[in-house]
């Protein structure tokens, strides 16, 4: 399978076009490599193979990587904001030319089917453009002063050092939503990817450093360590690092979470989800089950924004849950380098074991399976990491209801009024995406007003999978309440200042305090 693999779609021809070899260094500030730590082996989880293994991090490693960090955050903070910009540009315009190549390591090292690997590339080409034109407008407030002869404005500077700790399931993407911000507000970033994808990380940069000696500019703008948790606390417990970006589990945001509060730093928590879509009598069926499955089953339930829960108004739960089974028993499962699968494998063998504990414990909270799951062996199947989308009909009671499971299996849960719907929609501890499905406006309108859905995101008639970098991307309770992407994100990688200026002979203090000497 794996040399049908590098034939028919040339995962070799890719990683050479990215500056992938049999071995890479994991730790790097740009050209300059260093890495001398043991050594990381990236097997891909469509058929098992070792794509190529990455030198991890040691703690002389990062001491040399911050310090090149520091180094170079003095000249970039310095270069005005749209030339950094400019910067950036470029970069988007390398990711275009690797588009092809990178999408299919993403597609071959997490598994995801070639199309979203493509598209998380695009991703990252998109968030480049937000971020080129973001350079020309980080703008400050001015504000009347109340003393006569002064002016007051705010305005914004770089942190410094912004640490990113990014996951498996967006090998890619979650670092360049960081790092195309955070370059344009002057800082510098150093990436701790995820230990079970290295290669995506180092392919990306690869692509930056170019960038970088072309323009004689710092290799310490961008930075990659590589390992496991052990590696990211490097970045974590690091005072010169203000601000840490982390995108992960709920489990991993806390511990990092109070890490840098510890030392008073900031941090951006992309956590757990748990997603639910009402879907109401009013709802259009058909688009009702587009959303449903690709938001269960795209990236073999992967995405902190899959679909988990399904809340269906009594009067469509059986015409919903039949059209669902019939759906599932159309999905094709395999190399998600073949674009006529539909899914492709789990990351790796934890998370299948994962997928089977949390079937058993439906079934033990007197669950009913409506499609059976189960992992699937044979040709095509060697990894063991291929699993059949399931579903499940339980109670939003249920405590393995209550926790994210990252795999395909969806529940469905049933409701009477809406009031009760979005009650169960926001009776989870995660709240970061939700939808609902209906052509009533009044319907639309409760879902998303003060009464409504708790999540960073609420849609309306599509699904909770998915996200455009123009909005600011995440969500709240235990989800982290970090902000990502779009919008005014960009306010979290800078420090506000607030500035005053007497251009006058006196000084007159605030409130009219009177003080002489």
């Amino acid at each position: 399978m794996s040399a049908t693999i590098l034939q028919d779609f040339s995962i070799k021809e890719a990683l050479a076009a990215l500056g992938i070899k049999e071995e890479n260094s994991g730790t790097s500030t740009g050209s300059d490599f260093f890495g001398s730590g043991e050594m990381l082996s990236s097997y891909s989880p469509v058929d098992g193979q070792l794509i190529g293994k990455v030198s991890t991090t040691t703690a002389e490693d990062y001491q040399k990587v911050i310090s090149k960090a520091k180094e170079a955050f003095l000249t970039w903070r310095m270069i005005p904001a749209p030339k950094r910009g400019e910067i950036v540009r470029q970069f988007g315009d390398e990711l275009r030319k690797q588009k092809e190549h990178l999408g299919k390591l993403v597609s071959y090292e997490m598994g995801k089917s070639l199309q979203e690997g493509y598209g998380e590339v695009q991703e990252m080409i998109d968030i480049c453009d937000f971020a080129v034109g973001l350079s020309r407008q980080l703008y400050g407030l001015t504000i009347h002063s109340e003393r006569a002869g002064h002016r007051m404005y705010e305005q914004y500077h770089p942190l410094g050092v912004v640490g990113i700790i990014s996951a498996f399931n967006f090998p890619v993407a979650v670092w360049a939503w960081n790092t195309a911000l955070a370059w344009v507000c002057g800082d510098v970033c150093i990436w701790k990817p995820s230990e079970k994808s290295p290669l995506c990380s180092v392919a990306c940069q690869n692509i930056i450093a170019k960038v970088l000696k072309e323009n004689d500019l710092p290799e310490g703008i961008s930075c990659i360590i590589n390992g496991d948790y052990k590696v990211g606390e490097f970045i974590t417990k690091d005072k010169n690092v203000p601000l840490i970006s982390a995108t992960g589990s709920t489990r991993m945001g806390r511990i990092v979470g109070v890490e840098v509060a510890q030392r008073f730093g900031k941090t951006i928590l992309e956590l757990g989800g748990n997603n639910a879509i009402i879907i109401t009598p009013d709802a259009d069926i058909d688009m009702t089950i587009i959303g449903a499955v690709f938001g269960a089953v795209g990236t073999a339930g992967q995405r902190c924004t899959s679909t988990r829960r399904l809340i269906i108004h009594e009067s469509k739960y059986d015409e919903v849950k039949e059209r669902l089974t019939k759906a599932y028993a159309q999905l094709k499962i395999g190399n998600p380098l073949d674009e006529n699968n539909h899914v492709g494998p789990l990351i790796d063998k934890d998370a299948v074991k994962m997928y089977e504990n949390a079937l058993q414990k439906v079934v033990e909270e007197g669950g009913n399976i409506v499609v059976e799951g189960g992992v699937l062996s044979g040709e095509g199947y060697e990894s063991g990491c291929y699993v059949k989308p399931a579903i499940a009909e339980t109670k939003n009671s249920f405590e393995i209801v209550q926790h994210e499971t990252f795999a395909p299996i969806l529940y469905l849960l049933k409701y009477k009024t809406l009031d009760e719907a979005i009650a169960m929609q926001n009776g989870v501890p995660q709240g970061l995406s939700s939808a609902i499905m209906t052509t009533n406006l009044r319907e639309a309108e409760q879902f998303l007003s003060h009464a409504g859905s708790d999540c960073g995101i609420a849609n309306v008639n599509i699904g909770t999978s998915g996200a455009e970098i123009g909005g600011a991307f995440g969500g709240e309770k235990e989800t982290g309440g970090g902000r990502e992407s779009g919008s005014d994100a960009w306010k979290a990688y800078m420090r506000r200042q607030t500035n005053t200026i007497n251009y006058t002979s006196k000084l007159p203090l605030a409130q009219g305090i009177k003080f002489e000497i």
